[in-house]
């Protein structure tokens, strides 16, 4: 092997690894804030994807997750907490809450209808 096929070897294998933290690694949660009445309250973008992907709330206070959904995309038409038996249509270019209380701790995910874009929400 030539200097030129090290190189290409190196930059694959540090492509491969910067996708796999990209699309894998541990990702920061973003704790839902106490609004009026005690509900607590996250703003989320969709374009792509969620931002943020990780919510973190509090087990048994009403929660509401804003979603804006920046993009006209068919799979972000729709966000669904299947766990909690909530789907929300998301028009585009437009805020949508989506309220619910959570009865029970753990990890649920949040998906778009086609199960592509995925979410995480964290009960305490």
């Amino acid at each position: 092997m030539d200097a030129s096929e090290v190189g290409v070897l190196i930059g694959g294998a540090a492509l491969i690894a910067l996708i796999l933290w990209y699309f894998f690694g541990e990702r920061g949660a973003v704790a839902a804030t106490a609004g009026a009445g005690g509900v607590q309250e996250v703003n989320v973008t969709v374009k792509g994807g969620y931002s943020p992907d990780v919510i973190e709330v509090r087990q048994g206070r009403p929660v509401r997750l804003n979603f804006y959904r920046d993009e006209d995309s068919s799979c972000s038409e729709q966000v669904v907490f299947g766990d909690f038996g909530v789907a929300r249509n998301l028009p585009a270019y437009k805020t949508t809450p989506v309220e619910f209380t959570p009865d029970r701790p753990g990890e649920f995910t949040f998906t778009c209808s086609m199960n592509m874009l995925r979410g995480r929400l964290v009960v305490r």
